[in-house]
């Protein structure tokens, strides 16, 4: 009756009509109905032939409404009627979507029936909780990841980037934290991906017991901008929902520059001036927004805390460049970046995480003393190997000429295999600790 009430309660007695005045490329003008108009607003446009296509507002240009289309322009017609829903878009998820694969609009796409809806709305474009009203990270969360939990050691709430290149393993990586972090519940956004790799992501990469605890959130390279960057908004507004269930979810979207792009090409089509690589300056205001919406949750009226959303972000560097524009972002919004290189990969050391360049801010306030004399000392030896690496290859390096060098040298066979590890492969965090305190302190050191 509650699920009655509430759907009988958000119905508008208002319809309210407008009619398209011209089609320029994805943008499609309207005249009418501007009183019930603002941006971000719905629409539905009949198309000759075809069914009505979903649209948004996007801008205003003189007295015409600039809306953008959720699929193909095709078929709309000069004068076709365009009706307006003033209500923001928004989603109703429950704990039963756990398992489920869904669209931008919180649609099914796994072929396994239709979705409760629940009784709370979430707005897909909410607002970050205040800074104020925010608790501080908690402890730390065992990822499974050797590399990530040694090395670039995540809390709960905090945010990490991963910044690597096509065909590097971000995706491998993503599925490896799905399964073995230790958490909640997992939201998944897949946004902008190869239509090719959703289902092997899903079935191979993330499994069965992936999916288990998992709702994932798909819109391909195909389709059209809105709808991946709705997918964005999707994905954490469903975060949002786990979170004030107090569960702990973890937050994971490949990923943030195909997002970018995708509001590039609205901003775009909508008259911004295009700024530094062609993206628009609405790209560097939606990114802050986007993924400050991650991170501990709000502390309640009665004192207590909603969940945690720990988020972790992929970067497509574009040509490999870990400065350009977009990560450049990222890098300065997020609480930490993981670098994945490509020479790594190369040489079949999977993940291919530099721990060199990759950093968490929460280090070392999240390490006992011990802990933190373990990673020190680590990070030098590896660094003494790194400086020394191109000489060494060649075979010009004299052994003996330092002996810090020699020991890393020692111990590069070992820690290259700790670095490493098979997708199948968990390892906890005090564990990872442990076997990298016995390399550390090998005879062969």
């Amino acid at each position: 009756m509650k699920s009655l009430v509430a759907a009988v309660e958000r119905l508008d007695p208002l319809t309210v009509a407008g009619r398209v005045a011209a089609v320029n490329g994805l943008l499609i003008e309207a005249r009418g109905g501007l009183t019930r108009l603002a941006v971000g607003a719905r629409a539905e446009i009949d198309r000759l032939g075809e069914r009505p296509v979903a649209a948004e507002v996007v801008g205003f240009r003189d007295t015409r409404a600039l809306l953008m289309p959720f699929g193909s322009v095709e078929g709309v017609a000069p004068g076709a009627e365009i009706r307006i829903e003033p209500q923001g878009s928004a989603v109703r998820p429950t704990k039963a979507w756990l398992g489920r694969i869904v669209d931008a609009f919180g649609h099914p796409i796994d072929g396994k029936g239709p979705l409760t809806q629940g009784l709370a709305a979430y707005p897909l474009r909410a607002s970050p909780p205040s800074a104020h009203a925010r608790a501080r990270v908690g402890e730390r969360l065992d990822l499974g990841v050797r590399a990530m939990n040694v090395f670039t050691t995540c809390c709960r709430g905090q945010r990490l980037g991963v910044f690597a290149g096509s065909g590097v393993g971000k995706s491998v990586l993503l599925s490896m934290l799905a399964k073995n972090a230790d958490c909640d519940a997992v939201v998944v956004g897949l946004i902008g991906e190869r239509g090719r790799e959703v289902r092997e992501f899903i079935e191979e990469t993330l499994g069965e017991e992936g999916l288990k605890r998992a709702i994932v959130v798909v819109a391909t390279s195909d389709e059209p901008a809105l709808k991946r960057r709705q997918a964005a908004y999707m994905t954490m507004a469903i975060a949002e929902y786990l979170r004030d269930q107090d569960m702990e979810v973890l937050c994971l979207m490949d990923s943030v520059t195909r997002f970018a792009m995708a509001q590039r090409e609205i901003g775009l089509a909508a008259g911004e001036p295009p700024t530094t690589k062609g993206y628009t300056p609405t790209v560097f205001t939606e990114l802050p927004k986007l993924l400050e919406r991650a991170g501990p949750g709000p502390i309640r009226p009665d004192g207590t805390r909603a969940g945690p959303i720990t988020g972790i972000f992929t970067v497509l560097v574009d040509g490999d460049d870990h400065n350009e524009p977009i990560a450049d972002a990222v890098r300065g919004i997020l609480d930490g970046h993981i670098v994945m290189e490509r020479a790594i990969a190369e040489r079949g050391r999977f993940p291919a995480i530099n721990v060199l360049k990759s950093i968490s801010r929460t280090m070392p306030g999240c390490h006992n003393p011990q802990e933190r004399e373990i990673v020190k000392n680590a990070r030098q030896t590896l660094s003494a190997y790194a400086n020394m690496e191109e000489l060494i290859r060649i075979g010009a390096y004299r052994t003996g000429a330092d002996p810090q060098v020699d020991r890393a040298i020692k111990l590069n066979p070992a820690l290259e295999a700790f670095l490493g590890q098979d997708k199948d492969e968990v390892t906890s965090l005090s564990a990872g600790f442990e076997r990298l305190h016995g390399i550390l302190n090998s005879v062969a050191a």
